[in-house]
């Protein structure tokens, strides 16, 4: 067998590269380390990432995440040199030279796994070895001779998932009211008897107890609105009364996220619950929308020839992983986030179910299935954890009516507003077109895949019901007025083809032409513009396209009727399992038909009168030029109203909570935000300040010599100010453009000082993957867009300074216009603006112990908006070379923090730079 300690191994980062072979490592050039991997196959960790560092995307090799995936599927690893070695307990490199020989030994310590007793992962290993070996895995000539041959066949992974079982209907909750000092004992449990007393937490939780009482108004639940400041621990300071009410009620409590990094510390603190982890999996369950569960059907039709070259692979790593996780979470659960960026655009999107094409109980691994299971466990859990989206769709026009939200928690409540705007607005553009034209037609021409239509998917229906197979071929016939493949190049070329090409043709030249009025067309970004006093075209244009879309609409709606007539009048055929898929057909065809209706009405909004409740108007989607997507868009002007109707006024009890829930204002912008505003009785309101000593933990630096617009400046203040604190900074920009450029010009430079510097949409890695990099390593940057701006949670030394590029100003888009109008101009923009800065800087202090600086640099910062930052927060305005020393003192007086209180966070490398 082959010695690993005989490969060569090769590192690049934006410090040098270094290349090992025949025992000794050296510095090589980037055109020397290129051609050594192209000879032979090479040791790499992160192999996208290395090529980029080397300026060669195609690099490939032996890739050690690829093998972790295969030899640990489902078990966490941070992807850094430092992150194997802690993970594999080896020695962590003491410098970057080091890192290609424990390459080597990482290699040695994962092969030997293989033949070790205690290889925990083993199941099916053998079997997907020889698979791999057939798809010319690089790694399976090193792993498959590893491996013993079982002395029985392995079974196939299909047959190794447990089946879930049917149930019968949960019982309605009781009716209870909770003891408040019982209320008060559950959080002392939860917390621990050792734990610091905290009044703001036990008034948290005395307060939330509201949201658990028997409703006293119809459409109007208990509501109660609660800021709590970082620190309070409303986390515990709700699970308290919504796991003793569901205790005691026998029912389900949804606690509802919007980002995903708090649906999987939700998931942790549930371990406090329920400590034994087998009883938590039943009792607490994650739900997530059917786009990031693994499709077991799509990853058979993938492992049997549907997926080729490296996407083949993906498949066979991805069924590994299904066989040992928790609950087929592909997206922010127990797949390593980095997995699929390893396979580049070989696609692990091919393997969820995207494009609601799924056939219910007509898939043999119906079973099986990762949604099924989880949906049915949600219906005998204590406690769901959810998103914002979810709990709304849910509730609008989910397949589980049964399962409606009755006691919601919405934390992060701060974003309920935006999720709304987006859950009930609707967009007729040409990738949504093509979309509903591939879900009635299925394949088309020479297309591949496991697409299917509706006559694949309802074959059973057509032979027996002879209406219902007409009004199958009907919405073929009539979903061919579509766009079809390629629409877009002609399009572009002119020449359109159907109604709704020649819809979306008219759209576009209306768009250009006026955003040349308005001096935009050539800027190469997206463009839009008001749909109001269109011309004849594009009103001819819209009635085309509204005939054809009612065409489409009418076989759909006569094809529901006869699916629920033969529901009513059950055929021979017709067993549980024919029943169950005939039922998700009709859950589907709704969800089409009510996105169909939306269309017409957008449609006829077109040369009509304007309609106040909506916002409309017109886009052409572009990246740096490029044309992706042309539509309509209609927006709720107040999204928080059909929220009230269809999720809130319902429900028996709801708590919305957030460290920032008031946005930037006052209760009465609370309300407003919420949908509160929108029931007869309001809701109730608490608050609760952080306990932070922000006066003396914290410092707010608005630096006022760099001009606006002066990349070489501004790159320079973020190289400096990332040096000053010695790494750990977080910087936030408002566009991607400003951000690779910053991360262009200083990445080099901090990496020959010690400071690795990441950076999202220049990483080929997730969002989450390199937050968790960040998290990892004291020294460590990153650089990122607004989805780092309130999704991070990185307590400790890890995080010590963040550096705003400038003041976040909102985008002067049609929607935003409109909304800024209604809701009084210039102070509806300063609360947007308060909230956003207030996010941001809750992302510093975490814990009573952190420390650290946040810097505006912008001169333009106004004053009035300053009230973003807690009370008795420093904040002065200086220049960069005075913001540059307040930082290194600031980070200095933080090591000392932290080496004080023992933190293992701190790395030894970090102490030695302070010490020097």
């Amino acid at each position: 067998m082959i010695d690993p300690a005989a490969l060569p191994a090769l590192h690049a980062s934006h410090g040098g590269i270094w290349l090992r072979e025949g025992g000794s490592t050296q510095a090589v050039a980037k055109g020397a380390a290129i051609a050594r991997a192209a000879e032979t196959p090479t040791l790499l960790l992160n192999a996208p990432l290395t090529g980029q560092r080397l300026g060669y995307p195609d690099l490939n090799g032996l890739d050690l995440l690829e093998l972790w995936a295969f030899v640990h599927p489902a078990r966490f690893l941070v992807p850094t040199p430092k992150g194997l070695a802690e993970a594999l307990e080896l020695k962590r490199p003491a410098t970057e030279a080091d890192i290609p020989q424990l390459l080597q030994s990482a290699t040695a310590a994962l092969l030997d796994t293989l033949g070790s007793p205690n290889w925990l992962e083993r199941e099916g290993g053998w079997t997907s070895a020889q698979s791999l070996h057939r798809l010319r895995w690089p790694w399976a000539p090193l792993v498959a001779p590893r491996i013993a041959r079982p002395a029985q066949a392995e079974r196939w992974l299909f047959s190794r998932l447990p089946e879930w079982e049917e149930a019968q209907p949960r019982p309605a909750p009781r009716t209870v009211s909770l003891n408040d000092q019982a209320v008060l004992a559950r959080l002392v449990h939860l917390t621990g008897s050792g734990a610091e007393s905290r009044p703001g937490q036990r008034a948290y939780a005395a307060a939330a107890v509201e949201s658990f009482r028997p409703r006293k108004h119809r459409d109007q639940p208990n509501m109660l609105l609660a800021e709590a400041g970082t620190g309070i621990g409303k986390t515990l300071g709700y699970l308290a009364p919504a796991s003793l009410w569901a205790s005691e009620a026998q029912g389900t409590v949804w606690i509802s996220t919007y980002t995903k990094a708090l649906q999987r510390q939700l998931d942790r603190e549930s371990l406090r619950l329920f400590p034994d982890p087998a009883v938590a999996a039943r009792r607490v369950v994650v739900r997530k929308g059917r786009e990031n569960y693994l499709c077991l059907l799509n990853l058979e039709d993938a492992l049997q020839g549907g997926f080729a070259g490296r996407a083949a692979i993906l498949a066979q790593l991805v069924a590994r992983w299904a066989a040992f996780s928790k609950d087929g979470d592909m997206i922010g659960g127990d797949l390593p986030g980095w997995l699929p960026t390893l396979f580049r655009r070989n696609g692990s999107t091919a393997l969820t179910d995207r494009r609601g094409e799924c056939i219910y109980a007509g898939c043999p691994h119906y079973r099986k299935c990762f949604i099924e299971r989880s949906a049915r466990a949600s219906a005998d859990a204590d406690i769901v954890i959810a998103n914002h989206a979810l709990v709304m769709i849910n509730a609008a026009r989910g397949r589980e009516t049964g399962q409606r939200p009755q006691r919601i928690i919405f934390d992060e409540g701060h974003h309920l507003f935006d999720a709304a705007d987006s859950t009930f607005s609707v967009a007729l553009s040409g990738h949504e077109a093509i979309e509903l034209r591939r879900w009635v037609m299925g394949p088309e021409g020479n297309s591949r895949g496991r697409r299917r239509g509706l006559a694949a998917r309802l074959s059973d229906l057509a032979s027996y019901d002879e209406e219902g197979g007409e009004a199958i071929r009907a919405a073929a016939d009539a979903a061919r007025a579509l766009p079809a493949d390629e629409w877009l190049k002609r399009i572009v070329a002119g020449e359109p083809f159907g109604p709704l090409e020649e819809l979306l043709a008219a759209v576009r030249g209306t768009v250009y032409a006026r955003a040349a009025d308005m001096g935009d067309a050539d800027a190469g970004y997206g463009l839009e513009t008001e749909l109001t006093e269109p011309d004849g075209p594009l009103v001819e244009a819209a009635q085309e396209a509204a005939l054809a879309l009612d065409g489409l609409l009418r076989p759909l709606t006569r094809l529901a009727k006869r699916l629920e007539a033969v529901i009513e009048d059950a055929p021979d055929w017709l067993d549980g399992a024919a029943r169950a898929r005939i039922e998700g057909a009709i859950a589907s065809l709704g969800w089409r038909r009510d996105l169909l209706a939306a269309w017409l009405a957008l449609l006829a909004r077109i040369g009509g009168p304007a309609d106040a409740d909506f916002v409309d108007w017109m886009t052409v989607d572009r990246i740096e030029g490029r044309e992706f997507d042309i539509g309509i868009h209609r927006h709720w002007l107040d999204p928080t109203r059909p929220l009230a109707e269809t999720v809130l006024k319902p429900a028996q009890g709801v708590l919305i909570t957030s460290a920032t829930l008031k946005g930037g204002g006052d209760w009465d912008n609370a309300e407003s935000r919420s949908g509160a505003s929108h029931l007869p009785h309001g809701a109730q309101q608490f608050e609760a300040h952080s306990p932070f000593d922000y006066a003396d933990r914290a410092e707010v630096l608005i630096v006022t010599d760099i001009k606006r617009g002066d990349i070489a400046a501004l790159s320079g203040a973020y190289g400096r100010l990332i040096e000053a604190a010695g790494g750990g900074t977080l910087g936030l920009f408002t566009a991607i453009r400003r951000l690779r450029a910053v991360h262009a010009r200083i990445a080099d430079r901090l990496a020959r000082a010690g400071l690795p510097l990441y950076a999202q949409h220049v990483d080929p890695m997730d969002t989450g993957t390199l937050i968790d990099i960040f998290r990892d390593d004291p020294r460590a940057s990153l650089l990122g867009t607004d989805a780092l701006r309130d999704g991070v949670d990185v307590p400790g030394h890890s995080l010590r300074l963040v550096v705003m590029e400038g003041v976040p100003w909102s985008k002067p888009t049609v929607l935003h216009a409109a909304r800024r109008l209604a809701g009084g101009g210039a102070a509806y923009d300063d609360r947007l603006i308060r909230a956003r800065l207030a996010q941001a800087f809750g992302r510093l202090i975490r814990r009573a112990e952190d420390r650290g600086s946040f810097v505006i640099l912008s001169a333009a910062m106004p004053s009035r908006l300053l009230s973003a930052f807690p009370a008795g927060t420093p904040i002065r305005r200086m220049t960069l070379d005075e913001a540059i020393i307040a930082v290194s003192a600031h980070s200095r007086a933080g090591l000392g923090d932290s080496m004080a209180l023992g933190h293992q966070g701190v790395e030894s490398g970090t102490l030695d730079l302070e010490q020097k």
